[in-house]
């Protein structure tokens, strides 16, 4: 596993691959590369997402006292994925970061607590793959709205839940971490 520093704590994971006339084999996690990395991960719940093209789901995140570091990869399809640093005291507090995770590069990402997460599907079906190191807690779990951190989408007409264009904006955004 490749692991590569983008923002203050996130890290962008290239995933241990290999491939033969059968198809292909990789490795989503390795708790002691982690740690040799500077991670400690404890999962405590894991779940997917199928996404029509062109769906935006974000920007999620848990707060205390069931915030959560998360993996993220895309074994089937492509996603555009995006986090954006919410950590008051960070240097990089309200930056994003986005990359294209699929099952041709094996790229996946930690996200660690503090940070919102969301993504586009590129393509018809993409499911995304999440690692987490809280269980859900729907009274904490909440979001940013997509299209308020300064990145372009480029889509013309995502498909998008009522639920994630409720969230407020980053500028409106009081903090919680």
């Amino acid at each position: 596993m490749k692991i590569e520093d983008i923002l203050n704590g996130a890290k962008l994971l290239t995933l241990r691959s290999s491939h033969d006339a059968r198809g292909a084999f990789v490795k989503t996690f390795h708790e002691t590369t982690l740690k040799q990395a500077g991670i400690e991960f404890t999962l405590r719940e894991s779940y997917f997402s199928s996404s029509k093209k062109d769906v935006i789901r974000g920007m999620h995140f848990q707060t205390t006292p069931h915030q959560h570091s998360k993996v993220v990869f895309c074994p089937y399809g492509a996603i555009l994925d995006v986090i954006v640093d919410l950590r008051k005291d960070s240097p990089t507090y309200r930056q994003f970061f986005a990359h294209e995770l699929s099952e041709h590069n094996h790229k996946a990402y930690y996200i660690p607590e503090g940070f919102a997460h969301g993504f586009k599907s590129l393509t018809e079906g993409a499911i995304t793959y999440y690692l987490v190191t809280s269980e859900y807690s729907q009274p904490h779990d909440t979001g940013i709205r997509y299209d308020s951190i300064g990145f372009d989408w480029q889509v013309e007409k995502p498909i998008i839940s009522a639920r994630d264009l409720s969230f407020v904006g980053m500028g409106d955004f009081a903090g919680v971490f």
